[in-house]
């Protein structure tokens, strides 16, 4: 982002022997947000088009800038302001949208500390505009950093390693400077697609990227919701509902089934997910615990559909 004092070439780097770092505070907690976003977490809520993406965005907004239970379930520790872009609604439509949830959650409205930015346009390849993130930013001092949705924030090559890479290392020092979490929406590639960052429209660089992703996904008229996180374990699949008529929001459906296991084949793509380097086929039989017979059939079936590719004897996620 823009230049800061501590990153100058003068500076020499600072090197310090493991076992002398100290906390010169009290320990964070782990979540900002238990099980769904970790503390000062970068990452996605990913889903096709009309999968309720942005009304998550904006329940977890309302919950760090509140306090109260995120979904009505979900703790929340050490709530504060939320900085909020919304490139695709209007001001008023947020605001209505907001305004509806706080009603449904308990909230005083006016109180609330969310704050939007009005600039009808706010590129993050652009310098300039970088900078003015970074000023807001220093100035408002948020928790989280909600940007919605990200193919809007740049003109870039979604599909270009490079350039995307070089803008999510941005986002990422942000996060660091200024001890926020960063959360992006994005459209996954297609609405039949599998809920997971490999689903993430352009670059694989932006499921790399997050220390906590959300995906949400929309079959016939139910949502699922499920969690990835780079430190901590991911919770079970949560089946969520569309309520209120007049002012929608999010709830955990209860009456929902208990999530079935995945498949095979979905354990076999999570699996090669975790691991950057391939895994060979009797390393995924001890990790999954399944017949060879069975594994070899569903490898066969991902192979002749593109998803994974075979070097070296190990398997690996298709890039």
């Amino acid at each position: 982002m823009d230049k800061h004092p501590e990153h100058g070439e003068s500076q020499p780097l600072r090197v310090l022997r493991i076992a002398d770092l100290t906390h010169d505070s009290p320990e964070r907690p782990a979540w900002l947000i238990e099980e769904l976003w970790a503390d000062q977490a970068v990452g996605v809520i990913g889903g096709a088009p009309k999968c309720c993406k942005t009304y998550l965005a904006l329940e977890i907004a309302l919950a760090v800038a509140s306090g109260k239970p995120c979904l009505g379930r979900f703790t929340v520790f050490e709530p504060g302001p939320v900085l909020l872009y919304a490139a695709e609604d209007s001001p008023l439509q947020v605001r209505a949208r907001l305004a509806g949830l706080a009603q449904a959650r308990g909230v005083d409205f006016q109180n609330l500390p969310v704050l939007i930015i009005l600039a009808a346009q706010l590129r993050l390849d652009l310098q300039q505009d970088k900078a003015r993130l970074a000023n807001a930013i220093e100035k408002h001092r948020p928790r989280l950093l909600v940007l919605d949705p990200f193919v809007r924030l740049h003109r870039l090559d979604e599909n270009s390693a490079m350039e995307v890479s070089a803008l999510l290392a941005d986002l990422r020092a942000l996060q660091r400077r200024f001890g926020l979490a960063v959360l992006l929406v994005h459209h996954t590639r297609k609405a039949n697609a599998e809920a997971s960052g490999q689903a993430l429209r352009g670059s694989g660089d932006l499921h790399a990227w997050g220390d906590s992703n959300l995906y949400i996904r929309r079959s016939r008229n139910r949502l699922s919701l499920t969690a990835e996180h780079r430190a901590a374990r991911a919770p079970e699949p949560i089946a969520l509902t569309l309520a209120g008529d007049d002012a929608p929001y999010l709830e955990v459906d209860s009456s929902a089934p208990e999530p079935q296991q995945p498949g095979l084949d979905q354990q076999v793509l999570d699996a090669l997910m975790q691991h950057p380097a391939s895994l060979t086929q009797y390393q995924l039989r001890c990790a999954l615990k399944v017949r060879n017979q069975s594994l070899t059939t569903i490898l066969r079936e991902l192979l002749a559909k593109n998803k994974i590719s075979r070097s070296n004897g190990g398997w690996s996620l298709q890039r």
